[in-house]
């Protein structure tokens, strides 16, 4: 992957927030270590409640604004502080949280190629879905044309699940989630991806 010339990247990115993604602000986030190398894409799932789509509940839990009495599952994950890069919906929709210049809070321990902490370096993209479903085809579309603006614009070399960089701890996106798609339709090497 070489990045693009300054001025066509330019014109999809503004401190860190991509052009084509709907904008909210998430207090979640934090500076990214000086040095920090952004050349890592996690894929995450979500929804809220698990397995139901549609609602505006992801949303508010990247603004610290979901009701925790809502569902009952909310009760499980009450007071968490947490966001993503990153949120695709079942159609596609592409919703941003964090610049991507910031180190948003979506990796938790993690490790991968030999460095811990992969919120420091990484881009977290959540999908709208259930870990082990199927995702929509809307949904790769709007995922590979945002990796391959974010390799315009970052020194991306990887993109991995959260699965990988937290095994036994996470299991998103799971099986569902088509690799090959996503390979075919960036056109990256294999190295780029999970073994």
């Amino acid at each position: 992957m070489t990045p693009a010339e300054p001025h066509q990247a330019g014109l999809l990115w503004q401190d860190g927030w991509y052009r084509f993604a709907r904008r909210q602000d998430s207090p979640n986030f934090g500076a990214r270590p000086a040095g920090a190398l952004v050349d890592l894409v996690v894929v995450h799932s979500i929804s809220l409640p698990p397995g139901q789509y549609g609602g505006d509940e992801v949303q508010q839990l990247f603004g610290n604004t979901l009701d925790w009495q809502a569902h009952p599952y909310f009760k499980s994950i009450e007071g968490m502080q947490v966001s993503a890069h990153f949120y695709v919906r079942r159609g596609g929709e592409l919703w941003q949280f964090v610049s991507c210049d910031q180190r948003a809070w979506h990796a938790g321990a993690s490790h991968w190629r030999g460095r811990d902490n992969c919120n420091d370096g990484s881009v977290g993209i959540e999908l709208e879905g259930l870990e082990g479903d199927s995702f929509e085809p809307a949904q790769y579309e709007t995922l590979a044309l945002l990796c391959a603006a974010l390799a315009q614009h970052y020194p991306i070399a990887h993109i991995a699940g959260h699965e990988h960089i937290a095994p036994g701890r996470k299991q998103d996106p799971g099986a569902g989630f088509d690799w090959a798609l996503l390979r075919r339709s960036l056109g990256w090497p294999a190295a780029n991806f999970p073994g």
